[in-house]
């Protein structure tokens, strides 16, 4: 099953034209890697998949990016992004308990219970691998976690309000290989429910967890197939040249 079709999918910021007739498909239950150097289009393209470039003044684009069978632009914004979730490179807790950070975003779309919630945030602080640091823990301030341990229950916000997509834009950049092991096996446990789409500047992360792997150059989609194919014998020698840290 398709979950996004991207066709000719053009963006820019004022003049500069940073992603360029994009055309690729993302896969139900797959993550997708999305490699590149700095100013690839990366972080540009993830945005768009639940409309976040439209926050910025001087944004445009052309061509049609379809969740399922619906194109996003006729999707009212704030359910897209409960259908397509993020998570963003620093963690970014709000300024409550680790119980309220899951709640706040359950409440806004109806759920107010308190049992209702506590099952809401004990899953998902599961599927996040957090439940068992701070069970106990749960009335105490996020600020009190450590860095791995935010970006996790930021992922586990973005779970309990149920959605079908999570973009994560570079989610372990800050993280310690510890922490980064643990997101990244939440993340291959996650896409039996969910589609995962992953920017990232580590390629060994990249090779590691994607099922597939994109590789953007100056705006341009070079090239994507499966993983193993991608990292052992790409069609494009740019593709290898970044793999094999030529440039980048």
């Amino acid at each position: 099953m398709v979950k996004f079709s991207i066709n000719d999918l053009n963006i820019w910021f004022g003049s500069a034209h940073v992603l360029k007739s994009a055309n690729l498909e993302v896969r139900a239950n797959e993550i997708l890697s999305v490699i590149g150097p700095s100013n690839s289009g990366k972080t540009t393209f993830l945005r768009m998949l639940n409309r976040l470039n439209e926050l910025q003044p001087n944004f445009r684009s052309s061509g049609e990016v379809l969740l399922e069978d619906k194109n996003i632009r006729k999707i009212d914004v704030e359910l897209l992004r409960k259908k397509v979730g993020m998570v963003f490179a620093l963690p970014l807790p709000l300024p409550l308990s680790i119980f309220e950070n899951i709640a706040y975003g359950v409440r806004m779309h109806g759920k107010a219970d308190k049992k209702s919630l506590y099952q809401k945030a004990e899953e998902a602080l599961k599927q996040a691998y957090l439940w068992d640091e701070v069970k106990d823990r749960l009335d105490e301030s996020a600020f009190k976690l450590s860095g791995g341990q935010q970006q996790r229950l930021c992922i586990a916000r973005t779970l309990a309000v149920e959605p079908e997509v999570i973009l994560f834009d570079e989610p372990c950049s800050g993280l310690d290989p510890i922490s980064t092991a643990k997101v990244e096996d939440a993340m291959v446990k996650l896409k039996e429910r969910y589609t995962i789409i992953l920017v990232t500047n580590n390629v060994k992360q990249a090779a590691r967890v994607g099922d597939r792997t994109a590789f953007f150059l100056s705006g341009e989609l070079i090239e994507l197939d499966k993983t193993d194919k991608i990292f052992t014998a790409p069609r494009d020698s740019r593709t290898d040249d970044y793999i094999r840290g030529k440039f980048g």
